[in-house]
């Protein structure tokens, strides 16, 4: 289990994050931040003021990664690449989560590397990450200003003939159907985004359309959604393009295989994330998957 709850002795009267940055090797922030969430335990009692002196035994919650033995896509000075398999998470959905990819990242690097964007636990595909602080600041400002460029493959129902390019403003917002974490959703009040998809291969036997998509904004769920709004769904996507029933059986783990591949397509959500191109340090790097994602596709039907 990645969180491990621990006892400690701090053998003089010290505040709690000095502790941590003393002993632990935490920085001020993290150590701070770590004591807000709750994670240090006096007597079974959480002390959430930083600042609170503390003596004697206590408890400590924190993150001890694990690794599952996944292997590097690619490995440079400042950052490597995962080839995430699908249902994987990026980060912990809370203390019970088994396994994450920052599990992997962390047991690897150590606790200064970092993941420098998310995508979905079903989603599959290249996740760049930064082996320390000074990278994750690197790698996370080329994705805030736009200068990485993506690509993912997709299998959606219908045939699609001609490239498109779909530029529709997505909003983040609880449903008004009660699925609340249905949240994104194609609306004029929402952010700009803008996605290019261009068709590879139709198959006509199964009425779908392995596709290229180029997304320039990174909204969440935005390839999912914009595909949905053009009316060609991915294949195996569980909310959108499904009834509210079917939506409500999934989130609430009710959903079986069989089931899901019947609605739907497929066991999983057909996206990969396939190409990363970037420049860092006057060096150009365009990454690609080495997954053969039509043949993932058929086996997942």
């Amino acid at each position: 289990m990645p969180f491990v709850k621990k006892r400690f002795i701090a053998n003089k009267k010290q505040r709690a994050f000095l502790y941590l940055v003393r002993e632990l090797g935490y920085t001020q922030k993290e150590a701070q931040r770590l004591i807000a969430k709750g994670r240090l335990l006096v007597n079974g009692v959480a002390i959430t003021k930083a600042g609170t002196d503390i003596e004697g035994e206590f408890e400590f919650i924190y993150f001890e990664p694990i690794t599952r033995g996944l292997a590097l896509h690619v490995e440079e000075e400042k950052f490597v690449v995962f080839d995430k398999p699908s249902g994987v998470l990026i980060h912990p959905q809370n203390r019970n989560t088994p396994y994450s990819l920052i599990d992997e990242l962390k047991y690897q690097f150590g606790r200064d590397a970092n993941i420098a964007h998310r995508i979905d636990q079903e989603t599959s595909g290249l996740v760049l990450c930064s082996k320390d602080k000074e990278s994750e600041r690197e790698l996370k400002m080329m994705f805030e200003q736009r200068d990485m460029k993506k690509k993912y493959l997709a299998l959606v129902h219908g045939e699609m003939k001609e490239s498109i390019s779909v530029e529709a403003p997505l909003l983040r917002a609880e449903d008004e159907s009660a699925i609340v974490r249905m949240v994104v959703k194609v609306d004029e009040r929402g952010k700009v985004s803008k996605t290019d998809i261009r068709p590879l291969k139709y198959f006509a036997d199964k009425d779908m359309t392995l596709v290229e998509c180029s997304p320039f904004t990174g909204r969440q769920h935005q390839i999912r959604v914009h595909l949905f709004h053009v009316k060609h769904s991915i294949v195996g996507d569980p909310i959108y393009g499904q009834s509210e029933e079917n939506i409500i059986k999934f989130l609430d783990k009710e959903l079986n295989k069989e089931d899901r591949i019947k609605n739907s397509g497929a066991s999983r959500l057909l996206l990969h994330a396939s190409e990363l191109e970037f420049i860092l340090d006057e060096k150009n790097y365009h990454i690609r998957s080495d997954v053969d994602f039509e043949s993932v596709c058929f086996e997942s039907m």
